[in-house]
Protein backbone atom coordinates (compact mmCIF):
# COMPACT_ATOMS: atom_id res chain seq x y z
CA UNK A 1 0.00 0.00 0.00
CA UNK A 2 1.01 3.36 -1.00
CA UNK A 3 0.63 6.65 -0.49
CA UNK A 4 2.24 9.89 -1.68
CA UNK A 5 2.17 12.83 0.67
CA UNK A 6 1.83 16.06 -1.67
CA UNK A 7 4.34 18.92 -1.25
CA UNK A 8 2.30 21.55 1.56
CA UNK A 9 3.31 25.51 0.75
CA UNK A 10 2.81 27.47 4.49
CA UNK A 11 2.64 30.82 5.00
CA UNK A 12 5.37 32.14 6.40
CA UNK A 13 5.45 35.34 8.39
CA UNK A 14 7.25 37.86 6.49
CA UNK A 15 10.76 38.87 7.76
CA UNK A 16 14.08 40.62 6.77
CA UNK A 17 16.37 37.37 5.23
CA UNK A 18 19.45 37.74 7.45
CA UNK A 19 22.54 36.05 6.87
CA UNK A 20 21.47 33.39 10.29
CA UNK A 21 18.04 32.43 8.50
CA UNK A 22 19.78 32.54 4.40
CA UNK A 23 20.45 28.96 4.69
CA UNK A 24 17.50 27.74 6.25
CA UNK A 25 15.54 29.23 3.42
CA UNK A 26 17.70 28.13 0.29
CA UNK A 27 17.95 24.54 1.90
CA UNK A 28 13.77 24.15 2.18
CA UNK A 29 13.47 25.92 -1.17
CA UNK A 30 15.81 23.29 -2.78
CA UNK A 31 13.86 20.72 -0.55
CA UNK A 32 10.55 21.71 -1.65
CA UNK A 33 11.73 21.45 -5.64
CA UNK A 34 12.81 18.36 -4.39
CA UNK A 35 9.67 16.53 -2.93
CA UNK A 36 7.50 18.40 -5.72
CA UNK A 37 9.73 16.76 -8.42
CA UNK A 38 7.95 13.90 -10.23
CA UNK A 39 11.13 11.81 -10.01
CA UNK A 40 14.57 12.46 -9.91
CA UNK A 41 15.71 15.95 -10.70
CA UNK A 42 19.18 17.08 -11.68
CA UNK A 43 21.62 19.86 -9.87
CA UNK A 44 21.59 22.05 -12.54
CA UNK A 45 17.83 21.27 -13.12
CA UNK A 46 17.98 22.60 -9.21
CA UNK A 47 20.10 25.60 -9.98
CA UNK A 48 17.63 26.87 -13.01
CA UNK A 49 14.52 26.23 -10.95
CA UNK A 50 15.50 27.80 -7.61
CA UNK A 51 18.08 30.37 -9.22
CA UNK A 52 20.74 29.35 -6.58
CA UNK A 53 23.95 29.13 -8.05
CA UNK A 54 25.61 25.23 -8.92
CA UNK A 55 28.18 25.46 -5.79
CA UNK A 56 25.09 26.27 -3.52
CA UNK A 57 22.73 23.78 -5.10
CA UNK A 58 26.01 20.93 -4.42
CA UNK A 59 26.04 22.12 -0.78
CA UNK A 60 22.27 21.96 0.42
CA UNK A 61 21.83 18.57 -2.04
CA UNK A 62 25.83 17.10 0.24
CA UNK A 63 23.87 18.27 3.68
CA UNK A 64 20.41 16.85 2.55
CA UNK A 65 22.52 13.24 1.61
CA UNK A 66 24.32 13.57 4.76
CA UNK A 67 21.12 13.77 6.58
CA UNK A 68 19.09 10.95 4.80
CA UNK A 69 16.75 13.36 3.49
CA UNK A 70 17.35 12.47 -0.28
CA UNK A 71 19.20 10.32 -2.14
CA UNK A 72 20.97 10.00 -5.13
CA UNK A 73 18.95 7.82 -8.58
CA UNK A 74 20.04 7.68 -11.97
CA UNK A 75 18.32 9.74 -14.45
CA UNK A 76 17.02 8.60 -18.05
CA UNK A 77 19.78 9.13 -20.49
CA UNK A 78 19.66 11.98 -22.51
CA UNK A 79 21.38 10.37 -25.70
CA UNK A 80 24.62 12.22 -24.65
CA UNK A 81 27.92 10.32 -24.53
CA UNK A 82 29.85 10.20 -20.79
CA UNK A 83 29.08 9.69 -17.24
CA UNK A 84 25.50 8.30 -16.42
CA UNK A 85 23.26 10.89 -15.29
CA UNK A 86 22.74 11.30 -11.36
CA UNK A 87 19.22 12.74 -9.76
CA UNK A 88 18.06 13.77 -6.48
CA UNK A 89 15.21 12.08 -4.96
CA UNK A 90 13.59 11.52 -1.99
CA UNK A 91 15.39 8.89 0.58
CA UNK A 92 12.87 5.90 1.44
CA UNK A 93 15.54 5.63 4.69
CA UNK A 94 15.47 8.15 7.79
CA UNK A 95 12.91 9.95 9.28
CA UNK A 96 9.30 8.67 9.13
CA UNK A 97 6.54 9.56 10.70
CA UNK A 98 4.22 7.46 13.15
CA UNK A 99 -0.01 7.35 12.85
CA UNK A 100 -2.17 5.89 15.83
CA UNK A 101 -5.56 5.53 15.66
CA UNK A 102 -8.15 4.46 18.17
CA UNK A 103 -11.16 3.18 17.03
CA UNK A 104 -14.27 1.59 19.40
CA UNK A 105 -13.57 -1.32 16.96
CA UNK A 106 -9.91 -1.75 17.41
CA UNK A 107 -6.55 0.33 17.54
CA UNK A 108 -4.45 0.81 14.59
CA UNK A 109 -0.80 1.90 14.02
CA UNK A 110 0.91 2.68 10.57
CA UNK A 111 4.34 4.38 9.59
CA UNK A 112 5.25 5.94 6.68
CA UNK A 113 8.52 7.18 5.61
CA UNK A 114 9.73 10.46 3.82
CA UNK A 115 8.26 9.56 0.27
CA UNK A 116 4.95 8.89 1.63
CA UNK A 117 4.98 4.95 1.45
CA UNK A 118 3.30 2.87 4.18
CA UNK A 119 6.45 0.77 5.51
CA UNK A 120 4.30 -0.46 8.77
CA UNK A 121 0.62 -1.37 9.48
CA UNK A 122 -0.58 -3.06 11.90
CA UNK A 123 -4.40 -3.43 13.25
CA UNK A 124 -5.69 -5.31 16.64
CA UNK A 125 -9.62 -5.75 16.46
CA UNK A 126 -11.44 -5.82 20.03
CA UNK A 127 -13.86 -4.39 22.01
CA UNK A 128 -12.73 -0.62 22.93
CA UNK A 129 -16.04 1.10 23.73
CA UNK A 130 -16.20 1.42 27.81
CA UNK A 131 -12.75 0.45 28.50
CA UNK A 132 -11.04 2.62 30.51
CA UNK A 133 -8.61 5.31 28.56
CA UNK A 134 -5.20 4.71 30.74
CA UNK A 135 -5.68 0.49 29.51
CA UNK A 136 -6.69 1.56 26.07
CA UNK A 137 -3.71 3.99 25.58
CA UNK A 138 -1.36 1.64 27.53
CA UNK A 139 -2.46 -0.76 24.57
CA UNK A 140 -1.51 1.45 22.13
CA UNK A 141 1.42 3.05 23.35
CA UNK A 142 2.64 -1.04 23.01
CA UNK A 143 1.62 -1.18 19.53
CA UNK A 144 3.12 2.35 18.78
CA UNK A 145 6.37 0.68 20.44
CA UNK A 146 6.09 -2.30 18.65
CA UNK A 147 5.93 -0.25 15.36
CA UNK A 148 9.26 2.19 15.73
CA UNK A 149 11.22 -0.92 16.70
CA UNK A 150 9.78 -2.90 13.19
CA UNK A 151 11.02 -0.23 10.98
CA UNK A 152 14.04 0.82 13.24
CA UNK A 153 15.47 -2.58 11.45
CA UNK A 154 14.80 -0.45 7.96
CA UNK A 155 17.21 2.43 9.22
CA UNK A 156 13.99 4.29 9.79
CA UNK A 157 13.91 6.68 12.46
CA UNK A 158 10.05 8.27 13.74
CA UNK A 159 10.50 11.81 14.60
CA UNK A 160 6.86 12.37 15.24
CA UNK A 161 3.55 10.31 16.07
CA UNK A 162 -0.09 11.85 15.26
CA UNK A 163 -3.48 10.25 17.38
CA UNK A 164 -6.36 10.36 15.98
CA UNK A 165 -9.79 9.90 18.20
CA UNK A 166 -12.97 9.57 17.40
CA UNK A 167 -14.08 13.12 18.83
CA UNK A 168 -13.19 16.88 19.64
CA UNK A 169 -9.89 17.87 20.79
CA UNK A 170 -7.71 20.60 22.24
CA UNK A 171 -4.44 20.16 23.67
CA UNK A 172 -4.16 16.71 23.20
CA UNK A 173 -7.43 16.71 25.60
CA UNK A 174 -10.52 14.64 24.28
CA UNK A 175 -12.99 16.25 25.46
CA UNK A 176 -15.74 14.10 24.26
CA UNK A 177 -16.01 10.64 22.21
CA UNK A 178 -19.32 8.90 23.52
CA UNK A 179 -18.15 5.41 21.32
CA UNK A 180 -15.29 4.76 23.90
CA UNK A 181 -17.45 6.36 26.69
CA UNK A 182 -14.45 9.37 27.60
CA UNK A 183 -15.11 12.62 28.84
CA UNK A 184 -11.73 15.17 29.05
CA UNK A 185 -9.24 12.93 28.81
CA UNK A 186 -5.59 13.69 28.46
CA UNK A 187 -4.56 11.30 25.50
CA UNK A 188 -1.03 12.99 25.42
CA UNK A 189 -0.27 12.46 29.17
CA UNK A 190 -1.27 8.97 29.63
CA UNK A 191 0.90 7.74 26.47
CA UNK A 192 3.81 9.53 27.84
CA UNK A 193 3.22 8.21 31.16
CA UNK A 194 2.29 4.52 29.88
CA UNK A 195 4.80 1.14 30.63
CA UNK A 196 6.12 1.66 26.98
CA UNK A 197 5.75 5.55 27.02
CA UNK A 198 6.35 7.61 23.80
CA UNK A 199 9.31 9.49 23.74
CA UNK A 200 8.61 11.59 20.72
CA UNK A 201 6.29 14.89 20.08
CA UNK A 202 2.88 13.60 20.25
CA UNK A 203 0.28 15.74 18.39
CA UNK A 204 -3.75 14.90 18.62
CA UNK A 205 -6.71 15.48 16.46
CA UNK A 206 -10.06 14.32 15.55
CA UNK A 207 -10.09 10.89 13.19
CA UNK A 208 -12.30 12.70 10.47
CA UNK A 209 -10.05 15.51 10.26
CA UNK A 210 -7.05 13.05 10.08
CA UNK A 211 -8.78 11.42 7.41
CA UNK A 212 -9.11 13.84 5.33
CA UNK A 213 -6.22 14.82 5.65
CA UNK A 214 -4.86 11.25 4.66
CA UNK A 215 -7.17 11.33 1.50
CA UNK A 216 -5.98 15.01 0.10
CA UNK A 217 -2.08 13.89 0.82
CA UNK A 218 -2.96 10.51 -1.24
CA UNK A 219 -5.41 11.64 -4.02
CA UNK A 220 -5.84 12.82 -6.69
CA UNK A 221 -3.88 16.77 -6.93
CA UNK A 222 -6.85 17.91 -8.74
CA UNK A 223 -9.23 17.60 -5.62
CA UNK A 224 -8.43 20.29 -3.76
CA UNK A 225 -12.13 21.24 -2.08
CA UNK A 226 -13.95 18.02 -1.07
CA UNK A 227 -16.01 16.57 2.58
CA UNK A 228 -14.89 13.87 4.03
CA UNK A 229 -17.74 11.90 5.90
CA UNK A 230 -16.13 8.74 8.63
CA UNK A 231 -18.85 6.52 9.42
CA UNK A 232 -18.99 4.22 12.31
CA UNK A 233 -20.11 4.12 15.82
CA UNK A 234 -19.98 7.98 15.68
CA UNK A 235 -20.13 10.22 12.60
CA UNK A 236 -17.53 12.88 11.72
CA UNK A 237 -16.30 15.05 8.94
CA UNK A 238 -13.31 16.14 7.95
CA UNK A 239 -13.74 19.77 5.54
CA UNK A 240 -10.68 20.27 2.93
CA UNK A 241 -11.14 23.66 1.17
CA UNK A 242 -8.90 25.11 -1.06
CA UNK A 243 -6.33 22.55 -0.20
CA UNK A 244 -6.66 23.10 3.70
CA UNK A 245 -8.54 21.49 6.12
CA UNK A 246 -11.08 24.03 8.13
CA UNK A 247 -10.79 23.10 11.47
CA UNK A 248 -13.41 26.44 13.28
CA UNK A 249 -12.62 28.69 15.35
CA UNK A 250 -11.65 25.82 18.37
CA UNK A 251 -10.95 22.57 15.93
CA UNK A 252 -13.83 21.31 16.47
CA UNK A 253 -15.11 21.86 12.89
CA UNK A 254 -16.87 18.29 10.95
CA UNK A 255 -19.50 17.40 13.79
CA UNK A 256 -21.55 16.23 11.27
CA UNK A 257 -23.39 13.70 13.45
CA UNK A 258 -24.74 15.76 15.53
CA UNK A 259 -26.82 17.77 12.78
CA UNK A 260 -30.44 17.32 13.34
CA UNK A 261 -32.34 15.58 10.41
CA UNK A 262 -35.75 15.24 12.11
CA UNK A 263 -36.55 17.67 14.53
CA UNK A 264 -38.82 15.44 16.53
CA UNK A 265 -37.00 12.01 16.33
CA UNK A 266 -34.96 9.98 17.95
CA UNK A 267 -33.51 11.03 21.06
CA UNK A 268 -29.56 11.59 20.30
CA UNK A 269 -27.13 10.82 23.65
CA UNK A 270 -25.56 14.71 23.03
CA UNK A 271 -29.37 15.52 24.54
CA UNK A 272 -30.89 16.16 21.23
CA UNK A 273 -33.12 15.04 19.39
CA UNK A 274 -33.58 13.88 15.50
CA UNK A 275 -29.50 13.97 15.50
CA UNK A 276 -27.77 12.03 12.21
CA UNK A 277 -26.01 9.93 14.63
CA UNK A 278 -29.01 8.09 15.62
CA UNK A 279 -30.01 7.12 11.88
CA UNK A 280 -26.82 6.34 10.08
CA UNK A 281 -24.22 5.43 12.79
CA UNK A 282 -23.19 1.74 13.09
CA UNK A 283 -25.25 1.02 16.18
CA UNK A 284 -28.40 2.52 14.42
CA UNK A 285 -27.91 -0.03 11.35
CA UNK A 286 -27.25 -2.78 13.90
CA UNK A 287 -30.22 -2.02 16.06
CA UNK A 288 -30.82 -4.18 19.11
CA UNK A 289 -28.46 -7.01 17.32
CA UNK A 290 -25.41 -6.03 18.27
CA UNK A 291 -21.74 -7.35 16.20
CA UNK A 292 -21.12 -10.64 17.85
CA UNK A 293 -18.03 -11.29 19.86
CA UNK A 294 -14.83 -11.17 17.55
CA UNK A 295 -16.40 -9.73 14.70
CA UNK A 296 -16.34 -5.25 14.34
CA UNK A 297 -19.58 -3.95 13.86
CA UNK A 298 -18.86 -3.10 10.22
CA UNK A 299 -17.95 -6.69 9.03
CA UNK A 300 -21.12 -7.45 11.27
CA UNK A 301 -23.33 -4.67 9.27
CA UNK A 302 -21.65 -5.73 5.97
CA UNK A 303 -22.38 -9.26 5.89
CA UNK A 304 -25.68 -8.95 6.88
CA UNK A 305 -26.24 -6.68 3.91
CA UNK A 306 -24.59 -8.81 1.38
CA UNK A 307 -26.87 -11.60 2.96
CA UNK A 308 -30.04 -9.39 2.10
CA UNK A 309 -31.49 -9.32 5.48
CA UNK A 310 -34.66 -7.01 5.39
CA UNK A 311 -33.76 -5.30 8.63
CA UNK A 312 -30.36 -4.40 7.81
CA UNK A 313 -31.62 -3.19 4.22
CA UNK A 314 -34.23 -1.21 5.64
CA UNK A 315 -31.78 -0.04 8.51
CA UNK A 316 -29.59 1.17 5.36
CA UNK A 317 -32.04 2.70 3.48
CA UNK A 318 -32.82 4.93 6.27
CA UNK A 319 -29.15 5.56 7.08
CA UNK A 320 -28.48 6.66 3.38
CA UNK A 321 -31.47 9.07 3.42
CA UNK A 322 -30.40 10.77 6.56
CA UNK A 323 -27.21 11.22 5.14
CA UNK A 324 -28.16 12.80 2.25
CA UNK A 325 -30.18 15.14 4.19
CA UNK A 326 -27.13 16.17 6.68
CA UNK A 327 -24.97 16.55 3.68
CA UNK A 328 -27.27 18.45 1.66
CA UNK A 329 -27.63 20.70 4.31
CA UNK A 330 -23.50 21.17 4.34
CA UNK A 331 -23.04 21.37 0.90
CA UNK A 332 -25.72 24.40 0.13
CA UNK A 333 -23.35 26.24 2.96
CA UNK A 334 -20.37 24.94 2.11
CA UNK A 335 -20.39 25.30 -2.06
CA UNK A 336 -18.37 21.98 -2.23
CA UNK A 337 -19.14 19.43 -5.32
CA UNK A 338 -17.17 16.46 -3.71
CA UNK A 339 -18.42 13.95 -0.61
CA UNK A 340 -16.03 10.96 -0.09
CA UNK A 341 -17.31 8.19 2.56
CA UNK A 342 -14.62 6.80 4.93
CA UNK A 343 -14.92 4.51 7.60
CA UNK A 344 -18.06 2.13 7.68
CA UNK A 345 -19.66 4.10 5.04
CA UNK A 346 -16.63 3.56 2.58
CA UNK A 347 -17.79 -0.44 3.12
CA UNK A 348 -20.96 -0.01 3.24
CA UNK A 349 -21.48 2.55 0.11
CA UNK A 350 -23.17 0.18 -1.86
CA UNK A 351 -26.34 -0.09 0.37
CA UNK A 352 -26.52 3.55 1.11
CA UNK A 353 -25.45 6.03 -1.93
CA UNK A 354 -28.89 5.83 -4.31
CA UNK A 355 -30.45 7.41 -1.06
CA UNK A 356 -28.36 10.08 0.21
CA UNK A 357 -27.67 10.65 -3.93
CA UNK A 358 -31.35 10.86 -4.37
CA UNK A 359 -31.72 13.90 -1.04
CA UNK A 360 -28.54 15.54 -2.23
CA UNK A 361 -30.07 16.20 -5.98
CA UNK A 362 -33.27 16.73 -4.48
CA UNK A 363 -32.17 19.66 -1.51
CA UNK A 364 -28.80 20.93 -3.10
CA UNK A 365 -29.99 24.29 -4.97
CA UNK A 366 -27.31 24.10 -7.40
CA UNK A 367 -27.26 20.09 -8.19
CA UNK A 368 -29.32 20.49 -10.97
CA UNK A 369 -26.42 22.13 -13.13
CA UNK A 370 -23.50 20.92 -11.18
CA UNK A 371 -23.95 17.59 -10.16
CA UNK A 372 -22.13 16.26 -6.63
CA UNK A 373 -19.82 13.89 -6.72
CA UNK A 374 -20.59 11.67 -3.76
CA UNK A 375 -17.82 7.98 -3.88
CA UNK A 376 -16.20 5.86 -1.34
CA UNK A 377 -12.42 7.15 0.30
CA UNK A 378 -9.30 6.28 -1.54
CA UNK A 379 -7.88 5.01 1.72
CA UNK A 380 -10.89 3.30 2.81
CA UNK A 381 -11.34 2.17 6.80
CA UNK A 382 -7.46 2.72 7.34
CA UNK A 383 -7.62 6.66 6.22
CA UNK A 384 -7.29 8.14 9.58
CA UNK A 385 -4.06 5.93 10.95
CA UNK A 386 -2.52 6.66 7.13
CA UNK A 387 -3.45 10.14 7.26
CA UNK A 388 -2.01 10.45 10.87
CA UNK A 389 1.12 9.07 9.88
CA UNK A 390 1.66 11.37 6.59
CA UNK A 391 0.22 14.11 8.93
CA UNK A 392 3.53 13.71 10.92
CA UNK A 393 6.21 13.52 7.78
CA UNK A 394 4.56 16.44 6.62
CA UNK A 395 5.78 18.42 9.57
CA UNK A 396 9.64 17.20 8.08
CA UNK A 397 8.53 17.74 4.37
CA UNK A 398 7.52 21.49 5.58
CA UNK A 399 10.50 22.28 7.79
CA UNK A 400 13.14 19.74 6.67
CA UNK A 401 15.98 21.41 9.58
CA UNK A 402 14.21 20.08 12.13
CA UNK A 403 15.37 16.77 10.95
CA UNK A 404 18.37 17.98 10.67
CA UNK A 405 19.38 20.00 13.39
CA UNK A 406 19.02 16.13 15.22
CA UNK A 407 21.91 14.85 13.34
CA UNK A 408 25.42 15.38 12.84
CA UNK A 409 26.40 18.58 10.97
CA UNK A 410 28.27 16.92 7.20
CA UNK A 411 32.00 17.02 7.81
Amino acid sequence: MTAQVRPSSPRRQEEPVRQENLRTINLELVFRHIVSAAGPISRTELATATGLTRPTITRIAEELLAGQLITEAGLPHNGRAGRPRVGLTLSERGPAGLGLDIRADGLAACVVDLTGTVRHLAFDPATYAGRGAPDVLAHLARMARAAIDAIAAEDLTVVTATLAVPGPVQGGVVHSAPELGWRDVDTTALLRGAVHPLDIPITVDNEANLAALGELYAGDNALDSFVYVSGGLGIGAGIVLDGHLMRGARGWSGQLGHVTVYPDGNPCPCGSRGCLQTYASLQAVLGDRPAPAGTTPDAAATGRAEAGEPATIAALDTAGTALGIALADMLNILDIDTVLLGGSFALLASWITANARAEIDRRVLTAAWAPITLRPALLGPDAAVIGAALTSIDQIRRHPTTWLARRPAPA
